[in-house]
């Protein structure tokens, strides 16, 4: 019950159905998952999931990201970006964790946000 409250109060979860393309920008405070196609940049307050059919191609600012699918952009992620085994990333990311299933493909540099601030 609390999860489905949340979600509401975030605006919902945003589908782009398989067979579906978007030409333009997405602006959400919600989750958004992505199996058909997308040609723009994404800006979410929460989680984006591109599905294993699913693809994007323009620059992504997000809470965390799954990739399943083909992805073509520079991600900012505060939290983790998760690459599934059947996922294709070109373009740099800049995240705050990361996680890489084997088979993954990922093109690109990798910057990590510092979390650790104790000083040595």
């Amino acid at each position: 019950m609390a999860k489905m409250i949340e979600q509401e109060e975030l605006g919902g979860i945003n589908i782009i159905a398989p067979g579906t393309t978007l030409n333009g920008d997405i602006v959400t405070s919600g989750d958004c998952r992505i199996d058909g196609t997308v040609k723009g940049n994404i800006s979410s307050n929460a989680k984006i999931i591109i599905g294993k059919n699913g693809s994007l191609e323009g620059d992504v600012k997000c809470k965390s990201i799954d990739i399943e699918g083909f992805v073509k952009a520079n991600i900012n992620a505060t939290d983790l970006l998760c690459l599934k085994s059947t996922a294709n990333l070109i373009g740099n990311i800049h995240v705050g964790k990361i996680s890489i299933e084997p088979g993954a493909n990922f093109a690109g540099s990798c910057t990590m946000q510092s979390t650790n601030t104790k000083s040595v």
